[in-house]
């Protein structure tokens, strides 16, 4: 057996033996759908600080999942699977809704991109709001989504207050949203903000990464 597949078998064996306890295997399946903090998952899991630290640390050493400094409270991180982390493991959470609601500040990139995919994917109807929207859609964001083929609305960014009804399944793909929501139900994406940077490389990350967990998401989602 080669070197190069000898490793990509200890992986396998350390990732198995991970998810061989049941709390890993809870932690791993809540993930599934989206970001938590380590209080999130502490207060889901009705579990001690220490012992959620142990098993945290067991699944990051087995490359399950890692974490990401929150961009609104610097003390806070996001626990979340490394993409590919399960390799064809099907999880067995399924949502019903009538529609989808992706949620971020200022409804300028994240969730206006993650409208325009999950549009391509699901026949579930989905809009997008913002807690603070802007005055418009970021530019780069509106570039990236034609260099990929997708054609963002030529409409004004609009508040999540009047939108979210009975039937929706929230999806806020901003920290500082998430934060600000909290209760609201739904599932978290710790998406960093194109914004921010401004650059096209940090709205392509963005797309990318939106792209793959919407991937993940549609399959899962039935109409109610």
């Amino acid at each position: 057996m080669s070197i190069d597949v000898m490793d990509k078998f200890r992986g396998r064996v350390a990732k198995h033996a991970a998810l061989a306890d049941a709390a890993r295997l809870r932690i791993v399946d809540l993930l599934t759908l989206g970001d938590l903090s380590p209080t999130e998952l502490q207060a889901e899991l009705g579990m001690p600080s220490n012992l959620l630290s142990h098993h945290l640390r067991t699944l990051e050493e087995a490359t399950l999942v890692t974490r990401r400094r929150s961009e609104a409270d610097r003390r806070r991180s996001y626990i979340r699977l490394i993409p590919g982390a399960l390799e064809g493991l099907v999880p067995g959470i399924e949502h019903g809704a009538q529609r989808v609601v992706f949620v971020c500040t200022r409804n300028s990139a994240r969730s206006q991109l993650a409208t325009a995919l999950w549009q391509q994917l699901s026949e579930i109807p989905s809009t997008s709001a913002g807690t603070h929207p802007a005055d418009h859609i970021a530019r780069g964001a509106i570039e990236v989504a034609r260099r990929h083929g997708l054609s963002l609305p030529d409409t004004a960014p609009r508040r999540l207050d009047p939108l979210a009804g009975e039937g929706d399944f929230v999806v806020t793909v901003c920290d500082n949203a998430h934060e600000e929501l909290s209760g609201l139900g739904g599932v978290h994406w710790s998406v960093p903000d194109p914004v921010r940077q401004g650059t096209p490389e940090a709205f392509e990350h963005a797309f990318q990464e939106i792209a793959h967990r919407i991937g993940d998401l549609a399959p899962r989602v039935r109409a109610a």
